[in-house]
């Protein structure tokens, strides 16, 4: 391979790719209903799973599963009655990154995600403040061109078996892992961008809790 995968800094990296289902209440903020994460290391020349977690998540009462939320998912009021809370659920992910690490999230279109996670930040404090790459921005970048960078586009391209439970979180982390993959390749088989730095450059997004916090207008 090339240079981003002989790079120090990409290979001192632990990358987690992670997604979430969500209800949409009106009025509130989308609520976690099913998270999902993988974590992905490059060793010696391949890809090693190094951590998995996934959990359904109880929503709050005022975001109930709706028929909609259930076609697009499968996912019933009935399976989630009994799911661990939020608190519980992401506490238990949340205390899967370990201080002194370095981590990014990979996840498709990382502002879904990126809210979700700052949102819930009181429930996954050191999640929070991890870092995203995108993998839309990175594909815009190595295959510019493409009719639209959805997901289902990139399984397409990159001819990956669409999962028959396409919009399950696990489901979707698999498949989104992929598409990372073979973009990881790309990039060093096309002399791209050659270190993390440019990676992040590309395709990052930084976490909400790691923006620094605007002072008001007449702060002393």
């Amino acid at each position: 391979m090339g240079g981003l995968t002989e790079d120090p800094a990409f290979l001192a990296t632990t990358f987690v790719v992670i997604d979430f289902e969500t209800t949409t209440p009106a009025g509130y903020p989308a609520q976690p209903i099913e998270v999902a994460a993988l974590a992905i290391r490059y060793e010696e020349g391949e890809w090693m799973t190094v951590g998995r977690s996934a959990s359904l998540i109880r929503p709050p009462a005022f975001a109930p599963v709706t028929p909609a939320d259930t076609a697009q998912t499968g996912l019933t009021p009935e399976q989630l009655r009994q799911a661990p809370t939020p608190a519980e659920a992401l506490g238990v992910l949340d205390r899967r990154f370990t201080a002194g690490n370095r981590y990014l999230l990979v996840a498709q279109h990382a502002a879904t995600e990126a809210n979700v996670i700052h949102n819930q930040r009181e429930h996954c404090p050191a999640l929070a403040h991890v870092d995203f790459l995108d993998t839309i921005p990175f594909a815009k970048h190595i295959f510019p061109g493409l009719p639209n960078y959805k997901l289902d586009t990139l399984l397409a391209h990159f001819s990956i078996k669409q999962p028959t439970d396409r919009h399950r979180a696990y489901a979707d982390v698999d498949v989104t892992a992929q598409v990372f993959f073979r973009l990881v390749s790309a990039a060093d088989e096309n002399a791209q961008l050659g270190d993390l730095a440019a990676l992040v450059k590309s395709a990052g997004r930084t976490a909400k809790c790691n923006m620094p916090v605007q002072g008001g207008l007449f702060d002393i």
